[in-house]
């Protein structure tokens, strides 16, 4: 433990208080047990003070100035900062600013929107008016080839001897065993792996700021998204898709813009729901796409009435929490509530990060 000597007081420190908050957290039941942290993982430290944004860019204690790439700056104090690095051997850091900005009021003049998430549409939205759907980009089926050759390239190299030298010891302070044509073949799966990562959060990034733009209040289902994942069929294209990121992104933005985002019911019945007449079907496999209602003969598509529902069940839990609103616009004054506990706050998901080097 030598080389924890050479590293700066406060990022140590700043390390036993996430572990406290995350034990802390797990005895209050708020969170699960905390994860062990390994050095082949994703290192990072955070300095929590005694650090400031220059010309050329960051500069933290005891290193001094790190040339940076600024592309946003925020007009506040800066709080911390947590320098990353990536399997791709890139340093990213995330600067965390005290801007206190206050959350706006409610737009008077409302649009609900219901969202239907699903797997051969990414999701499926009703506005009460028209309904659209947004095609699933697969973005794992796109660089499975690729995946395929560079792991297969990866498991045929040997491990070499571990670096023993001071000046060998990688970023995180371990030495780790691995000849250099491993190394290299390392970095080349994990670049296909991150192009993979950054595609999938630019279009979830971008679908979500459209929805968030065009509606004040958003309705989406509860899913119990680590359920569904044992189900080995779809396991890996519901971890492709990514769910649960896409309503983290539209909860933090319809905060900031002070708009609202309502969860229904993970067994609530929108697929099996006529949206016309409200008959319940007995049972609705997932191989049915259309149906059409024995009651009162509408003909449906499977996704485009579950968005329909979804949206009126929103409506109907906004009218039972006292907010008044109506399907073609009204006001919405959503009340205080304690947050999901499932889920992490969204707000630091999308801190500036900028990369160094």
């Amino acid at each position: 433990m030598q080389w924890l000597k050479e590293c700066y007081s406060q990022v140590l420190q700043s390390t036993t208080l996430n572990l406290t908050k995350a034990f802390k957290n797990f005895f209050d039941k708020v969170a699960q047990y905390p994860r062990f942290k390994s050095y082949h993982g994703k290192p990072s430290c955070q300095y929590p003070q005694n650090c400031e944004v220059v010309d050329k860019g960051v500069k933290v204690p005891q290193i001094g100035v790190i040339k940076a790439s600024i592309h946003r700056l925020f007009d506040g104090q800066l709080k911390t900062v947590t320098i990353t690095k990536t399997p791709t051997q890139k340093y990213y850091a995330s600067l965390l600013f005290d801007t206190e900005q206050e959350t706006p009021e409610v737009v008077p003049r409302v649009k609900v929107t219901g969202v239907d998430l699903g797997l051969k549409d990414f999701c499926i939205t009703h506005d009460g008016v028209k309904t659209s759907k947004y095609a699933n980009p697969r973005h794992l089926k796109k660089h499975e080839k690729n995946l395929a050759r560079k792991q297969a390239k990866l498991a045929r190299k040997k491990k070499g001897a571990e670096c023993t030298a001071a000046s060998d010891l990688p970023f995180n302070g371990r030495s780790v065993g691995g000849s250099k044509s491993r190394e290299k073949a390392r970095k080349l799966l994990a670049r296909v792996h991150e192009r993979i990562s950054n595609a999938r959060q630019d279009f979830l990034h971008k679908l979500s700021r459209k929805i968030v733009d065009d509606n004040q209040v958003v309705v989406v289902e509860n899913l119990n998204v680590k359920g569904m994942v044992r189900n080995h069929n779809l396991a890996k294209a519901i971890s492709d898709v990514g769910w649960g990121m896409f309503v983290n992104f539209l909860a933090y933005k319809l905060e900031q813009k002070g708009g609202l985002l309502v969860e229904i019911d993970r067994w609530f019945p929108s697929s099996k729901t006529c949206s016309n007449c409200l008959h319940p079907m007995s049972e609705m496999p997932l191989d049915v796409r259309e149906w059409t209602c024995p009651s009162c003969g509408t003909h449906h598509d499977r996704d485009e009435n579950a968005s329909k529902n979804i949206r009126a069940e929103g409506i109907r839990q906004l009218s039972v929490l006292g907010t008044r609103t109506a399907a073609e616009g009204g006001e919405v004054r959503p009340k205080g509530g304690r947050k999901s506990v499932l889920r992490h706050s969204p707000v630091n998901s999308e801190a500036p990060t900028i990369p160094i080097g």
